[in-house]
């Protein structure tokens, strides 16, 4: 019976009632078959990428890799927690832009979060950079967050096209929350702590091959547009290594299930509104300016309908507003930094407050949601501005 519970939670039942909404549309013909092929196609590897990049990051955590780093990072702080301080928040960076935000929300937080409490230092300050970083560095790269899969191509069929709009707005989207914490928390984050042992994997073999599998993965997936082909060639090697190595970590359940069935309904759901007209009157959204006054107001809906009804379905529903690169940036901007106010907002925030309960930091909602908006605002008019600077 408590297996039942734990399998059938709030989440599973809204996301299988979601599945059920979406599937009859796709029986009954409420989403036209043309519009339904179009919409596989373009979602089938973006869907992909995120299930390879969910194995591969789930086997290199299996692999002992983030561990060992996190405890090297702590001896490289020399006692100093400055220096702890900055290791962190690279590690969470690099995490974000590379295995993405639900990578850092779900793997990086418990790591950052026994590494603190290790050393004696609180973890309050480690766990709220984590999530923010999560939130706001998911700007940087296509494979950082599945709304950045979904306007690449639309972006620009160059690699690099991403990256020169992108570049700026991340930056800020990095130094306004680090430094706002690191002010609040300056106290802490300028003491001194002790250094920890030496951490070792507990199989060598597996931690340099997910290693080193990681560090040659990391460069494609910012080379290239099909980031599908590497993550999976990346995951089938990882699988194949723990088969030889460790082979009851193979199971189901690194698969996200849930995650695609969510997005999955998701897209299927919004598609259909569009296809019915039920969008229609955001039209008067439209823009493909840019002027800042223009793409402010674009990213702070953005950012405003993040917190309201979650990230993903705020930029599939306001995504036919965004009439060039440059709009669908600046939306980007107010999806993916702006939602640090509600609990809802982003799916890695509610996989992160799960990850640092359960490891005994307390986090109330109230102050979490106070503080996400004296971040997220600045954060979002900032970064706008930095795209008006870099776009021209």
């Amino acid at each position: 019976m408590s297996a039942t519970r734990r399998w059938l939670g709030p989440g599973t039942i809204i996301v299988l009632a979601l599945v059920v909404a979406a599937a009859v549309c796709l029986v009954t013909g409420l989403l036209p078959q043309a519009d339904a092929e179009e919409l596989g196609a373009r979602i089938a590897p973006v869907l992909g990428f995120v299930v390879a990049i969910t194995i591969v990051a789930e086997l290199a955590r299996d692999a002992a890799v983030f561990d060992v780093v996190a405890q090297r990072l702590a001896r490289w702080g020399r006692g100093r927690v400055a220096l702890l301080w900055a290791s962190v928040v690279l590690l969470a960076v690099i995490s974000t832009v590379f295995l993405s935000l639900d990578t850092t929300a779900v793997i990086v937080t418990p790591v950052v979060v026994v590494l603190a409490q290790s050393v004696g230092l609180p973890p309050l300050p480690f766990a709220l950079v984590t999530v923010w970083l999560a939130n706001t560095a998911s700007l940087a790269l296509p494979v950082s967050n599945l709304t950045n899969l979904l306007a690449a191509r639309a972006i620009g069929d160059d690699p690099f096209a991403f990256l020169a709009l992108s570049w700026a707005p991340t930056l800020v989207g990095v130094l306004v929350p680090v430094a706002i914490l690191t002010v609040v928390h300056r106290r802490t984050l300028f003491g001194s702590y002790r250094p920890p042992g030496g951490a070792a994997a507990s199989d060598r073999v597996l931690f340099w091959g997910a290693a080193g599998i990681l560090l040659v993965l990391m460069p494609l997936l910012a080379l290239t547009h099909d980031v599908w082909i590497p993550a999976t060639i990346a995951a089938v090697l990882l699988v194949g290594l723990f088969a030889v190595r460790r082979r009851h970590v193979l199971r189901p359940s690194l698969v996200p299930w849930q995650a695609i069935g969510l997005a999955t309904a998701l897209f299927v759901l919004v598609e259909t509104a569009h296809a019915n007209g039920l969008l229609a009157f955001l039209s008067s959204l439209h823009t493909d300016g840019h002027g800042l006054g223009e793409i402010l107001r674009l990213a702070a809906v953005g950012a405003l309908a993040a917190n309201g009804i979650n990230n993903l379905p705020a930029y599939l529903v306001l995504e036919p507003s965004a009439g060039d690169p440059v709009a669908l940036m600046a939306l980007l901007i107010g999806v993916n930094l702006g939602p640090l106010i509600t609990p809802w907002a982003s799916l890695a925030t509610l996989l992160w407050h799960h990850r640092v309960v359960s490891l005994g930091v307390e986090i109330r909602w109230s102050r979490l949601m106070l503080w996400g908006a004296a971040v997220a605002v600045p954060t979002v008019v900032i970064a706008t501005l930095a795209l008006s600077l870099v776009s021209g």
